[in-house]
């Protein structure tokens, strides 16, 4: 039997709800240099808003370093200038045509707090699943008064739409597990 259009939504939704809190952990410094950290810094360039990885290159020479490399070195300073005004907590080395980001040692209570913000990112995520649950019930139980949905058929539906919140939820535990794990490892 095909999916109910309601639960094809709710997992779609779900899927995006666990996508966004596994970009969110991404972003989380935990002493390894990754260019996600910095890719979405804004930048301001030629006049507007710009991300960086719209006006340089982002590599990571090394585990503990992001190397930055613009594309016009005009822009070097307003990319050294973002980079101090985030709360990144990692201070530019700006040389000729790159800058450099050495990624500090990570404090047993930086490491904590990284550990309590990832927790709050994956409440995010649950309670975006949640959303998309509810949504879908909402739906099919509207469905079900108009008569356009038999209560077996509902029951049924509402039963799978549980089962792709619980497999969402699980997912997004397993990462924050992952992730509690990477921040712990000195």
């Amino acid at each position: 039997m095909q999916d109910h259009p309601a639960l094809k939504e709710a997992k779609k939704a779900m899927q995006a709800a666990v996508e966004h809190a596994l970009h969110e952990f991404s972003t989380l410094h935990t002493g390894k240099a990754s260019p996600s950290m910095v890719e979405n810094l804004t930048i301001e360039a030629y006049g507007s808003t710009m991300r960086l990885k719209e006006v340089a290159a982002i590599t990571t020479p090394d585990s503990r370093t992001i190397q930055i490399q613009p594309w016009d070195k005009s822009v070097m300073q307003d990319i050294a200038k973002a980079i101090q005004t985030s709360n990144l907590g990692i201070n530019p080395a700006v040389d000729s045509n790159v800058i450099r980001l050495p990624m500090p040692d990570l404090s047993r209570e930086r490491r904590q707090d990284l550990i309590k913000v990832c927790h709050g990112m994956a409440e995010d995520g649950r309670v975006s699943i949640r959303h998309a649950r509810r949504d879908a019930l909402d739906i099919v139980k509207a469905e079900q008064k108009d008569g356009a949905l038999p209560e077996d058929d509902a029951k049924r539906v509402e039963k799978e739409i549980q089962e792709a919140t619980d497999k969402a939820i699980k997912e997004v535990e397993s990462h924050l597990a992952d992730k509690e794990k990477e921040l712990l490892t000195v």
